[in-house]
Order: structure tokens, then C-alpha cells, then sequence
């Protein structure tokens, strides 16, 4: 069989891939925190046909994917005037906690926080919001009559007689490579060893050079003018490797037709 049409369906499986994260990425457009995905391809091991010239002769057989990449730009803020919702204004994530006694902690960049039932500050799926010391932050109502979160991200809470008390901290986790955290949906990204040998360090706004603005929400970094771009692109290259390959079938024809 001719190398040229495996080669044109590794590019087809390849380009489909690459729709697949656009397809993605647009999908996402408008989810609070979202990081968009990039795709890059390499080719594949190229057949030796003669090493007697003075360069080598070969011929590539295709490509494959060699990496999807998040991309964690900021996003646009959009205010909200909710003082749960939070959005970082730099690098870092919210750790939030799995419910459980032994759940599992997440980095997540989507603050559109609540408050539930018993006072505590949680996500949407009832994580909990870690403070810089990986305790729940929780407000008491007993004490408190209200609270708000400033810029250094100090939960301030404030008694009926007009007293107010620092309650907590917002925890913030800073990565070394946050390209390899680990998806795991809802918006949370999973430590691996690739993104920090040493695991979450968990620190405050100010020791982590950033700033935290409250009644705001970070939005996703996708830009659709960019995907459509990239679209196009995916669906010609595509369309170009299955020429590849229809072509081939008509070499292979002739040949068949040479013995009538």
C-alpha cells in the first residue's frame, strides 16, 4: 500500500483532535474560570529508502499529537456585586476541599463561592474554600452579622455592635507549572508532580504577589475569533488529508486496471 494514505489518515485522526479541543474551548466560552486548550502535532518516524547520497533519503509516514496544552491566561472580570464571588487578579488558585472527612483537595480559578447552610464559604458542588492555613473558612451567624473579603483577601466579619474581626485568610496556591495541573471538571484542576514536585503550597494573597477582588468573577480566556481561525484550519487540513487519501485510491486503481 502507498505510505501516502497512511500518512493522510494520521493527519485525519490528527485534525480531529484538534477539533475536538476547539469544539471544547467554545463550548466553555462562558464558563466563570475556564483555561482554553492548544494542540500541537510533530510528525512521526520517517523510512530510510537509501543512505548512499550525500543526504539521507526519507520519506515521513505522518503525524500524531505531541501535546494539548492549557493556556492560563487571565480571563475578563465581570463584576457581579456578590461579596462571595472573588476573582483573582494575577497568578494562583482557590483550594477548595472535597465534603468528607477525607476529601480531596482541588485548585480551581472560578470564585463564584456561597455560603451554605451552616455558615461555611463553598463552591457551587459544596467544596469547601480553604483558607491560608487549609481550614474550611466559616462564618458564624451567631457572631456575625456580615461579612466582607478585601483585596489581601482577609475575610472580615463584622458583630452587631460594629466591631470587626479578621475571621480568615483565602488560601492561594501558585503552582511552578500550572499547564500540568490535572482537569478533573467542575471547574477544579488536580495537583500532579508535573505542576509542583512539592504538592499545594498553600499561601495568602500577599505572599503570593497577587490580589483578590471581591464581587467579581474571572471569565473563561476563551476567543472565539481565534477558535473559528482555528477551526477553519482543522477542517481544511482535514479536508486536504482526505484528498491525500482519495488520491491514493486512484493510483491504486491504475494499477489494478494495468491487468484487465
Amino acid at each position: 500500500m502507498l505510505r501516502s494514505m497512511y500518512s493522510g489518515v494520521s493527519g485525519m485522526k490528527g485534525f480531529q483532535t484538534k477539533l475536538d479541543v476547539i469544539g471544547n474551548n467554545i463550548s466553555n466560552v462562558n464558563t466563570i474560570g475556564y483555561k482554553k486548550s492548544t494542540i500541537n502535532f510533530q510528525d512521526l518516524l520517517s523510512q530510510n529508502l537509501s543512505n548512499s547520497g550525500v543526504n539521507p533519503m526519507q520519506v515521513g509516514l505522518g503525524s500524531t499529537t505531541s501535546s494539548i496544552n492549557v493556556i492560563h491566561t487571565p480571563g475578563a472580570s465581570m463584576t457581579t456585586g456578590v461579596g462571595t464571588d472573588l476573582a483573582i487578579m494575577g497568578d494562583g488558585f482557590f483550594v477548595v476541599q472535597a465534603p468528607g472527612a477525607n476529601g480531596g483537595q482541588f485548585l480551581t480559578r472560578a470564585g463564584n463561592f456561597v455560603l451554605n447552610a451552616d455558615g461555611e464559604l463553598v463552591t457551587s458542588q459544596g467544596y469547601n474554600v480553604l483558607d491560608s492555613n487549609s481550614n474550611p473558612i466559616k462564618m458564624d451567624p451567631s457572631v456575625y452579622d456580615s461579612f466582607t473579603i478585601n483585596r489581601s483577601g482577609e475575610v472580615i466579619g463584622k458583630q452587631p455592635n460594629g466591631t470587626e474581626t479578621s475571621v480568615a485568610t483565602i488560601g492561594i496556591s501558585s503552582p511552578e507549572n500550572p499547564s500540568g495541573l490535572r482537569k478533573s471538571g467542575g471547574s477544579l484542576y488536580e495537583m500532579t508532580g508535573a505542576a509542583s514536585p512539592t504538592g499545594i503550597d498553600m499561601g495568602t494573597a500577599a505572599t503570593k504577589n497577587t490580589q483578590i477582588g471581591s464581587g467579581q468573577l474571572e471569565m473563561s480566556n476563551v476567543d472565539l475569533t481565534e477558535e473559528f481561525t482555528e477551526m477553519i484550519i482543522a477542517q481544511r487540513g482535514f479536508q486536504a488529508n482526505s484528498r491525500t487519501i482519495t488520491t491514493s485510491d486512484e493510483m491504486l486503481q491504475e494499477v489494478i486496471n494495468l491487468k484487465r
